[in-house]
């Protein structure tokens, strides 16, 4: 399992680079390098669906991976050719690719309401399980997820807060947990140490923000 191949940008913007080049929630991206093989969108805040940063990195094969809401919306603002439109809680299987959806949202916060259909992604790639939850707290659903790299928001306001989400971590239990979505917009630097300092010592964190 390689943890150096994954790396955050800024908020929820995500780069795995392995059999295939994965991208999530793209932003502040800072040249055009086009090598997108896939791009997964969690849901349409300006934070996390940037349009000129998705164009920076798609290409002519690129799939665009994004919640079926946001559909009309990204079919006009790209030139995607290979579009996946998703729902929570589902499977796809592409040529090359697996991955599952998780519901993503506020139980009690109205920023992410669950009847926005907005997702995370857990993704399969070299023989990995890696969840990123996109915009969420520690929803039942969350709960439920098995995987072995976990990317959770700490940033707490329109998320849960870095000891939700320590939490969370110590519940489902991965082998790595990589803390995103603070120290810009929401939360600050210090948080990703603070989050750490709450999960269980047999659960490896890696800070890449």
């Amino acid at each position: 399992m390689e943890i150096s191949n994954i790396s955050v940008n800024t908020q929820n913007s995500i780069r795995i680079e392995s059999k295939k080049i994965i991208y999530a929630d793209p932003l502040d991206i800072g040249h055009e390098s086009h090598d997108a093989d896939y791009i997964f969108i969690t849901h349409d805040h300006y934070d996390h669906l940037s349009v000129p940063d998705i164009l920076k990195i798609m290409n002519d094969n690129t799939v665009l991976v994004v919640p079926a809401p946001i559909e009309a919306r990204i079919s006009k603002s790209t030139p995607v050719k290979n579009l996946i439109c998703v729902e929570p809680g589902k499977r796809y299987e592409t040529e090359d690719i697996l991955f599952e959806t998780v519901a993503a949202y506020n139980r009690i916060k109205p920023f992410h309401p669950k009847r926005s259909g907005w997702v995370g992604y857990i993704i399969n790639t070299d023989d990995t399980r890696i969840y990123i939850a996109g915009d969420t707290d520690a929803t039942k659903e969350a709960e439920n997820v098995r995987c072995d790299i976990a990317m959770v928001p700490i940033g707490g306001t329109y998320t849960m807060n870095h000891k939700e989400a320590a939490a969370l971590i110590n519940k489902i239990k991965p082998i790595y947990a990589i803390p995103t979505h603070y120290g810009s917009l929401v939360g600050d630097k210090e948080d990703g140490e603070r989050f750490r300092q709450l999960v269980d010592k047999n659960i490896n964190v890696v800070i890449k923000l």
